[in-house]
């Protein structure tokens, strides 16, 4: 008489394993995600290159690198770059979200000539209520540096915007951002904010982008 055949159970896992398997393989993904993000569109040259207001932050124990191909000369992106701020161009990102803390910030979809003269030392706002920033640096059709003002805490922070004209006729926009901080946990404010920073600057690199490349 053939026996009875057993039926195979696996065991399913335990709660606390399951929950221990997926934080592991959340802390692995954290840091590609966060590499990635600070490096969006970015090229290696990109990364390891001087650029303009890098001496604005030269000790910066944080740096973002991001970048953006813009199918127009570098004459036709700068008008955009020279009116961002919060009463200004706005930032060509979403409206909505930096609106909804306050900023007040309308993204301008046309050149205006009211906003086109910028000289270093005038202020760009990115909020009514907030310490502006300073323009460190312009070169008209290169580069535009601005740099906070230090807060109680140490932290010193430069926005760099830099173009590179291309051989077939294009732009390559750059914006660098450097934080520097005397101690370690300054640095522990900026990590949640540069995930924000990376939401609302791809989004204004891409808006920029089609700005530029629409027709004159």
């Amino acid at each position: 008489m053939a026996r009875p055949r057993r039926s195979l159970t696996v065991p399913l896992p335990r709660p606390s394993e399951v929950l221990v398997t997926f934080a592991a393989g959340a802390l692995a993904v954290v840091p590609v995600l966060r590499t990635w993000a600070l490096q969006w569109g970015a090229t290696e040259a990109e990364l390891d290159a001087t650029l303009p207001g890098d001496d604005v932050v030269p000790a910066a124990g944080h740096v973002s690198t991001r970048a953006v191909s813009i199918n127009a000369p570098a004459d036709r992106v700068w008008p955009w770059l020279v009116q961002l701020g919060q009463g200004r161009g706005g930032f060509y990102s979403y409206d909505v979200l930096e609106n909804l803390v306050g900023c007040d910030v309308h993204s301008a979809n046309r050149i205006e000539a009211r906003w086109q003269d910028l000289a270093v030392g005038d202020e760009v706002r990115l909020h009514p209520n907030a310490d502006p920033l300073v323009v460190s640096e312009i070169d008209p059709d290169r580069a535009l540096v601005l740099r906070g003002a230090p807060t109680p805490g140490g932290l010193a922070f430069s926005w760099a915007f830099v173009l590179r004209p291309a051989p077939d006729g294009s732009t390559r926009l750059v914006v660098r951002e450097r934080y520097g901080y005397p101690h370690r946990s300054v640095g522990l404010l900026v990590e949640p904010v540069s995930f924000v920073s990376f939401l609302m600057s791809q989004a204004m690199l891409r808006g920029i982008k089609a700005r530029a490349e629409r027709p004159a």
